[in-house]
């Protein structure tokens, strides 16, 4: 693969909470550099929805040589909010194309179908996964137009003030007008439902013409994880009513198991190298929103994609939901120390396997 990459997320946001609430620029040029001397990455997909900090980030990263995917995403927000934050993102990207030329790629948008309002029914992503027209309305095909005509302003806007390749992260079940785009980027994951026919789905994309790129692909760090593929993380109970009010819990018993991660991770990408796609981003380096508990009920890395054990030593203002009795905060790694995380079996698997091309 010419891209041997892994999500980074700077601060996506969802229901109002940062996925990563304190950000320490020391810290993550320390991340960045772990990436690409100890996973040997080559690229990194810059993911979040301040700009301030995907600048940062992206600099850091461009600075020890990695090609940086920026992906701001501004979630739940209307197609016109939605268009004027890329807009704005794609402005801020420019001046890191000039200075770091050939290694700046702007995606548009991730999941769009999924993440923003005016595509199907719902104001936010939970509501619209669960409401009971949202699925017929994608087993339907409906929501491809509303879809595209966006994608063709995003794009139009961007290319106005960005110079450099542009893509969109999709998902399967949206059928993106490509031949807008330079590069085909589409966050595909292994599950029982399509484990048969995963080595063969890449195919759909190869008769664009453009390199193929997996902007997404994981397993969570439980037993069973595997099988439920992109949809793992949904075993944690994520009331509207109740957060942030009530701390974060699993909705069921689960067993903590990192070589099932480890070994899904592995087999993944290689059937994904093996089909001749250019490049895959591992979802995800690190969740610190995801805490590591010693009791299963509240260890969310389980249902969770990162390639390190968060320590819940980075909450900053959401502590009260994370009570003591449940995340301890005197937590630090020792492999890299003073980093608030160790790393998983996954993260020695996809070095192993970075490491060998």
């Amino acid at each position: 693969m010419n891209r041997r990459g892994v999500c980074y997320d700077v601060g996506r946001v969802l229901m109002g909470q940062s996925w990563r609430p304190v950000y320490d620029p020391d810290e993550v040029g320390r991340e960045l550099q772990i990436i690409r001397d100890d996973l040997y990455c080559t690229a990194v997909r810059v993911c979040g929805e301040d700009l301030d900090r995907i600048a940062d980030a992206a600099t850091r990263a461009l600075d020890l040589g990695l090609e940086v995917w920026l992906s701001p995403e501004r979630w739940d927000a209307t197609p016109e909010e939605t268009l004027v934050y890329v807009a704005a993102a794609a402005q801020r990207a420019e001046p890191l194309l000039s200075a770091y030329p050939d290694r700046v790629v702007f995606s548009v948008g991730s999941e769009l179908t999924l993440f923003m309002r005016g595509i199907g029914p719902g104001d936010t992503f939970i509501e619209r996964m669960r409401h009971p027209k949202f699925w017929p309305t994608v087993q339907a095909g409906t929501h491809n137009r509303p879809l595209n005509d966006f994608l063709a302003r995003a794009v139009e806007a961007t290319r106005a003030v960005f110079h450099g390749p542009v893509t969109y992260a999709s998902v399967p079940l949206e059928a993106v007008e490509w031949d807008r785009f330079d590069i085909v980027s589409v966050d595909l994951y292994r599950e029982a439902r399509n484990a048969e026919l995963f080595p063969y789905l890449p195919r759909r994309y190869k008769d664009t013409g453009r390199p193929l790129v997996i902007t997404e692909t994981g397993c969570c760090t439980y037993r069973g994880a595997a099988a439920a593929g992109a949809q793992a993380w949904d075993v944690v109970d994520l009331d509207p009513a109740e957060l942030p009010t009530t701390p974060p819990r699993l909705k069921g018993e689960y067993v903590r198991d990192e070589g099932e991660q480890a070994r899904e991770l592995t087999e993944v990408v290689r059937i994904l190298d093996q089909a001749g796609v250019d490049g895959v981003f591992v979802m995800t380096f690190v969740a610190p929103l995801s805490p590591y508990s010693d009791d299963p009920w509240h260890d969310l890395d389980m249902p969770c994609y990162s390639l390190v054990r968060s320590f819940a030593t980075r909450l900053g203002n959401v502590d009260p939901y994370f009570p003591a009795e449940y995340w301890d905060r005197s937590l630090v790694g020792t492999t890299y120390p003073g980093l608030p995380w160790e790393p998983k079996q996954s993260f020695y698997a996809l070095a192993a396997l970075y490491g060998e091309q």
